[in-house]
């Protein structure tokens, strides 16, 4: 499993997720808003009769927002589950060779969240971490 990768895409930009992070990609409902929740947290939603978290990587990445994105990344961190809204969902494929160094200069928020670049069918993809994106811009500014 540790060679196995989800492929989705956020912004258009195509990334990968290790699979052993994710539980499950769902297409979510509503979306109910947190009041004065940080600005990348996107909301509730419902899931399996379970309070989701929605958080929207466009904004956690300090991109501008595609409206409409439903399609959600589940993962579990900390015992609490996530959905990493994404636009589309591409593939789960298993990629032999290790992640490389990113030897190009990323956009800051691409900079926190990514450990390293994949190549897939002769792509780049961005090795992205959850759990930074979840953290959320802020954090990076605080460190």
């Amino acid at each position: 499993m540790e060679k196995l990768y989800l492929i989705a895409t956020i912004a258009g930009q195509p990334v990968a997720i290790r699979a052993s992070l994710v539980d499950s990609v769902v297409d979510l409902g509503a979306i109910a808003p947190v009041p004065l929740a940080r600005p990348h947290v996107a909301g509730l939603a419902a899931l399996r009769s379970k309070v989701l978290t929605v958080i929207c990587c466009e904004c956690s990445l300090g991109l501008p927002l595609t409206p409409g994105t439903r399609r959600a990344v589940v993962v579990s961190i900390d015992g609490n589950h996530y959905g990493l809204l994404v636009g589309s969902i591409e593939d789960a494929c298993v990629i032999d060779e290790a992640p490389q160094p990113i030897r190009a200069r990323l956009e800051p928020g691409w900079a926190r969240c990514a450990i390293g670049m994949l190549e897939y069918h002769g792509d780049a993809l961005l090795l992205i971490d959850p759990e930074r994106i979840l953290a959320g811009p802020e954090e990076a500014l605080a460190a």
